[in-house]
């Protein structure tokens, strides 16, 4: 299982969609939080969260094959 760590460099995105998310203002207080100090964006931390989190989703699933 992938661990989650703030990005420490923005990473360079190809090509995106701008997508409109709603989060909790505690969701959003807690990652700025988590970002003070770095230079991280909301942004990149949040696509990075996501990554981890389908790594180990299709792991979870690659585990559960029969």
């Amino acid at each position: 299982m992938r661990e989650f760590r703030v990005p420490q460099k923005i990473p360079k995105i190809p090509t995106s969609t701008n997508k409109s998310i709603r989060f909790p203002n505690d969701v959003i207080e807690q990652v700025e939080a988590a970002i003070t100090g770095t230079d991280c964006t909301f942004s990149a931390f949040v696509i990075e969260a996501v990554r981890v989190a389908l790594d180990n989703l299709r792991e979870q699933q690659e585990k559960e094959k029969p």
